[in-house]
């Protein structure tokens, strides 16, 4: 998922950057204004300065999460001084273990630091609205203009990169989330389930957090069954039995997504494959891995794929149901619910349940990289063009690189197309 922090460092952060008061000077009056009224803010702190700056963040997001996260460090927290260099990293190791694409949400964070509710709301919408709009441009061309037909040949190449992408995020979030034996045995057996048993992805990221919660406080098991609301489960089973629109039905799975995706924009990938792909049949394999390679080559944090899964599903209003189902979660959280999720985030009662959610994580995102393998690689040049641009992605860690390995292996793919395969 990008800059990771492993979970011994994630726990020993403790305090929140909202409402800190550790921080002397101007670092403490920044971080204070994220709960207080914002009153007396400058040129910069303007709705429409945090809206273009942000949209220029969200211009310039190639790269990935790390590159991302880089970018928006760089200048709120190390130019612009925002809030101080250990608070960053607390609200950085929260966004990281909850659900949703962590920087959009530090982008949210940051707007709503510095212009309180309006400013993280415009924040957010101008890192996200470069990407929507390629997304959406890209989408209507591939569906209303067929351009996977008439670019078969690059989408050749692009297939094989996507699978690439994915294993080396796979190899990124297994170094950082599974720390132990126990964690290791946890994402094994969520491969299984998900590649073998078709196993539901929610009961898959249910049984990891509760298999890890009970070998982390076996003795305290009692009395979190008692303390086990039946509500949440309530809600799953009443919402399976209405029925909505397709628009509808569009947003809520795009809705489950931003709620249930932890571990970053990654983990939307299995999430939206069982519930577009196999679920629903909206799309089919070689559909969905087209989306991923399009949105490789956008300014936009990855999760943004979920454009083009709803407008194939749904057209126009599908596409905007999705995003807006994917991403109200990643504005809601930072702008009203930060403290209390750093609450959570950093309980240690809570905090084995999170780790083990995240390692079957991994092998929820392990499974849907063999399908994506099986899907864009179909012969040996493809099986060298995903080999090497995985070596590439391993050894090279520009803000480009991502960018430059899915144009290569499309170019490279159509002139073999052309030429020689």
């Amino acid at each position: 998922m990008g800059v990771l922090l492993g979970p011994s460092t994630r726990s020993a952060q403790s305090t929140t950057a909202y409402g800190s008061r550790s921080v002397v000077g101007r670092s403490n009056s920044i971080e204070l204004a994220a709960s207080e009224p914002v009153d007396g803010l400058n040129e910069s702190d303007r709705p429409g300065s945090i809206f273009w700056r942000f949209l220029r963040f969200g211009a310039l997001a190639w790269g990935g999460p790390a590159a991302q996260i880089a970018m928006i460090k760089r200048e709120c927290v190390d130019e612009e001084h925002w809030t101080s260099e250990e608070s960053f990293k607390k609200t950085l190791a929260v966004y990281q273990v909850l659900p949703g694409p962590e920087a959009h949400e530090l982008c949210v964070y940051f707007g709503r630091l510095r212009g309180g509710k309006l400013g993280g709301f415009l924040a957010g919408l101008g890192f996200m609205l470069p990407g929507f709009l390629l997304m959406l441009a890209l989408s209507v061309l591939y569906v209303e203009a067929e351009i996977s037909k008439g670019l078969d040949e690059l989408f050749y190449g692009l297939a094989a990169a996507v699978g690439a992408i994915v294993a080396r995020a796979l190899v990124r979030l297994g170094g950082s989330f599974v720390t132990d034996v126990p964690l290791a045995l946890i994402a094994v057996a969520a491969f299984a389930l998900t590649a073998f048993a078709s196993a539901s992805f929610v009961l898959v990221l249910a049984g990891g957090g509760l298999t890890y919660e009970l070998w982390a406080n076996a003795g305290r098991y009692a009395g979190r069954l008692r303390a086990i609301s039946p509500l949440p489960a309530a809600l799953v089973i009443l919402t399976g039995t209405v029925t909505v629109s397709l628009t509808g039905e569009i947003f809520f799975e795009g809705l489950k997504a931003g709620l249930l995706t932890f571990g970053g924009a990654f983990t939307v990938i299995p999430f939206l494959q069982e519930a577009a792909v196999q679920g629903q049949g909206w799309l089919t394999d070689s559909q969905f891995v087209d989306g991923l390679a399009m949105s490789g080559v956008l300014p936009a944090p990855l999760i943004i794929f979920s454009t083009f899964v709803g407008y194939v599903a749904g057209g126009l209003a599908g596409a905007l149901a999705m995003t807006l189902g994917i991403f109200l979660p990643a504005f809601l959280f930072p702008i009203y619910l930060h403290r209390w999720l750093v609450a959570v985030a950093e309980n240690p009662r809570i905090r084995p349940f999170l780790l083990g959610v995240a390692a079957a994580v991994v092998g929820l995102i392990a499974a849907v990289t063999v399908d994506i393998v099986e899907t864009g690689v179909v012969d040996v040049p493809t099986a060298l063009l995903a080999v090497g641009a995985f070596a590439t992605m391993m050894r090279f860690h520009s803000k480009l690189t991502v960018l430059y390995v899915v144009l290569g292996c499309g170019l490279i793919g159509a002139g073999l197309q052309l030429t020689v395969v």
